[in-house]
């Protein structure tokens, strides 16, 4: 009789990853990861990330090989040149450094990535989260706009992100707009935050980062640390509103904000 099933490690989590995970223990973690949503956006976070870098290197990957590198071409040098027994030295190592290469290619072509969508709407969610716990707490300088700027902070943000930007109105919802910034993404490209705030100081935060035009994911949950958000992609646009409120105040942030911006739905 077989014991009982062992708990659920991070090796676990780090082998289904990297698509390495036995299949005897692939349906343990998948129910492991429905069932705690918090692990299963870490898990996510790092398909983000590996994904990422795949396409970062995928071009230099995929690039012929230099003709400084060509195996024939050094052969043929060192055949001219050295003593045959240098030239079989020669082209062992260069064989050695391209099954080196080889081996660097197929580690960052494992069989498994997950969708477009998925990876981006993962970091938009990080984003979206991180953006919040270090913007909203900072009291006196969360924005660099103010809302008195309100058609400066738009055209502004419009241009960094070459998508049009308006502040959705959140005044009927208790929230007045005190400002926004600009972003950076792990990318290097532009994002956007808009910052709202009710009577009590508490503040919400809708952060706006550009996506291709294709790409399209439903409305998702998260949370993190205390702070809940939700988050979705629409018309070239990724959407994540954040705040330390409960899931049902923030959806109805979020669908007036689909109201209001009928492109974010």
């Amino acid at each position: 009789m077989s014991g009982p099933e062992p708990p659920i490690a991070e090796a676990d989590l780090h082998a289904f990853v990297d698509n390495q995970l036995p299949k005897a223990r692939l349906a343990a973690v998948q129910r492991y990861l429905y069932a705690n949503q918090q692990e299963a956006r870490r898990v996510a976070a790092w398909m983000a990330h590996r994904e990422a870098l795949r396409q970062a290197v995928a071009l230099e990957a995929e690039a012929p090989l230099p003709p400084g590198l060509d195996l024939s071409r050094l052969i043929e040098t060192r055949l001219r040149r050295r003593h045959t027994a240098w030239l079989w030295l020669t082209a062992a190592s260069v064989l050695f450094a391209l099954a080196l290469g080889g081996a660097g290619g197929w580690l960052l072509r494992l069989p498994y990535a997950p969708g477009r969508d998925a990876v981006a709407l993962a970091l938009l969610e990080q984003q979206g989260l991180a953006t919040h716990v270090v913007y909203a707490a900072d009291k006196r300088h969360p924005i660099e706009v103010a809302a008195v700027e309100r058609d400066h902070l738009t055209q502004w943000l419009s241009n960094r992100l070459n998508r049009k930007v308006t502040a959705p109105e959140l005044d009927a919802l208790g929230y007045r707009l005190i400002g926004g910034r600009l972003l950076a993404t792990e990318r290097g490209g532009a994002a956007a935050l808009l910052m709202y705030e009710d009577v009590r100081g508490q503040r919400l935060s809708l952060v706006l980062r550009p996506m291709a035009r294709n790409l399209h994911a439903a409305r998702a949950d998260m949370s993190e640390g205390g702070v809940n958000g939700c988050a979705w992609i629409a018309d070239g646009l990724g959407y994540a509103v954040v705040a330390a409120l409960p899931d049902e105040e923030l959806d109805r942030v979020a669908d007036h904000v689909r109201l209001e911006w009928p492109a974010a739905g």
